[in-house]
């Protein structure tokens, strides 16, 4: 028996679709142009770091075709438990990009905010009644 609301459900499956879809976007440009995503968060652009953030794109892909399946597919039980995944993951991905060892630039801030806001809108569809 499930104690979560058909519409909570509802709202968790939209937020991981459009989840899917950002980091989807992510991971095309951290494929295709690591450099300018380095630049952007004012870090070193070594060949050894944008073949580091390839490898992150890989991974990003696999994160969204998972997000995107659970999201269209998964049974109530998997999507409360990749949403209560994704609330903690995405304010960590916040927390770990403001404690970046650079100076701050706007791409930082923006890229923390998606983070925390992705965060805040699975708490808000847990928590609306």
């Amino acid at each position: 028996m499930s104690y979560t609301s058909a519409l909570t459900i509802k709202r968790l499956r939209t937020v991981l679709k459009f989840g899917s879809a950002i980091f989807g976007l992510s991971a095309l440009f951290l494929l295709v142009d690591p450099k300018t995503f380095l630049e952007l968060l004012n870090l070193d652009t070594t060949d050894s770091l944008q073949w580091s953030m390839r490898m992150i794109a890989i991974t990003l892909i696999a994160l969204t075709g998972n997000m995107l399946s659970v999201s269209r597919f998964g049974s109530e039980t998997s999507v409360v438990f990749s949403a209560r995944v994704m609330v903690v993951s995405a304010a960590a991905l916040g927390g770990l990009t403001l404690l970046i060892p650079a100076e701050f630039g706007w791409f930082t801030i923006a890229y923390a905010a998606v983070g925390f806001l992705f965060s805040l809108a699975y708490l808000t569809a847990f928590l609306r009644k």
